[in-house]
């Protein structure tokens, strides 16, 4: 692995040599890429157009972001920016330079990436939606406009893809190799996903059951492995050490951070999906509206949007951990039920009051 670490390294160095002027669109492309974008924005916007994908979305991400947490602690992958700072490798001449950026001091192991995994799994689940609403029906002639839509589709899935792999290579928080995996996981998960129509009727009982297996069993494996002397934790000091800014670490990016959002977010859309707020709204008669549509997505995104500005205290990790469940509950039970609901109040009243 050092022989493939080093060649790879010089990949990173080559990127940071010759495209240090596109350092704003790559970080940029980089945090398009974050995992969190999928309850913050493609989720919202994907509900309203179609339950079936928001709800599959929500699915994909969440039971991808925990399969990318079992292969990171199966794998035991390095990130490139403490990698050289430690490795015996270049012991008999210069260690190479790396520069490091504020989003590069990740704190969980490096493989597979997950900002692959998760913009991967996520957009294949946008391209074949969108494919299969604009597939044109055994009576009209659009294959050749299908054919047409489907090319530019895929193009700008691979785009988008290279563009996040790009990005998080050149801040040297992922090897070549790691992004690559990261993209072929997430089109594996998503693809499994198209083949279990389940979820879609699934009741509060099987979400939250689901939540408490995929949460038990990533607890029991961290513990097992405890007891026979492995420290899945190896990489949160290994990026405290060799993080060159100690502000850029970040509690949010340990491996126990994003289980927790995830189990979060399925949690709180099991219990909005199957609440009398998202039944009377979303699937009353004001749910097939498309003004209703609409107000409903720019107030959920707003609504994200000042999500976002709540800060979670990190100075105790059970806290922080806990706050961050509930923060990431509160998303889908605002995005499915709540806002459509107040929504849908205000419509009410409005046809209601006399002219």
């Amino acid at each position: 692995m050092d022989f493939l670490h080093s060649s790879e390294v010089l990949v990173i160095q080559h990127l940071q040599s010759n495209f240090r002027d596109y350092h704003g669109i790559l970080n940029f492309m980089s945090a398009m890429g974050d995992p969190r974008n999928v309850f913050s924005v493609y989720f919202p916007l994907w509900f309203q157009l179609s339950q079936i994908v928001g709800t599959k979305m929500i699915w994909v991400a969440v039971v991808g972001d925990w399969l990318n947490l079992i292969f990171k602690w199966i794998l035991f992958g390095h990130r490139p920016y403490w990698w050289v700072q430690k490795t015996q490798f270049y012991e008999n001449t210069s260690l190479p330079q790396l520069e490091q950026f504020h989003i590069t001091c990740e704190t969980g192991p490096g493989s597979p990436s997950g900002h692959a995994m998760g913009s991967s799994c996520v957009w294949y689940v946008m391209v074949t939606a969108a494919l299969n609403l604009s597939r044109p029906s055994r009576n009209t002639s659009g294959s050749q406009r299908f054919r047409l839509v489907w090319s530019f589709l895929w193009s700008a899935f691979w785009v988008i893809q290279i563009s996040v792999c790009v990005s998080r290579v050149f801040i040297a928080t992922h090897f070549p190799h790691q992004v690559i995996l990261g993209v072929l996981a997430g089109m594996l998960v998503a693809e499994a996903f198209e083949h279990v129509p389940s979820i879609h009727t699934a009741s509060v009982r099987v979400y939250l059951q689901t939540s408490m297996f995929l949460f038990s069993f990533a607890i029991s494996f961290y513990y097992l492995l405890k007891m026979i002397q492995v420290d899945l934790l190896w990489s949160v000091s290994k990026a405290k050490k060799w993080c060159a800014n100690p502000d850029w670490v970040h509690l949010d990016t340990t491996p126990f951070a994003g289980l927790v959002r995830s189990l979060g977010a399925l949690s709180g859309l099991g219990l909005a999906i199957n609440s009398e707020m998202f039944l009377k709204s979303c699937q009353g008669r004001n749910g097939y509206k498309t003004s209703f549509r609409l107000l409903c997505v720019t107030a959920a995104l707003t609504t994200l949007q000042l999500y976002d500005l709540i800060k979670i205290p990190t100075h105790t990790e059970v806290l922080f951990y806990t706050l961050s469940f509930c923060k990431s509950a509160a998303i889908p039970l605002s995005v499915v039920a709540l806002i459509p609901y107040c929504v849908h109040l205000m419509i009410d009243n409005r046809e209601k009051r006399p002219e």
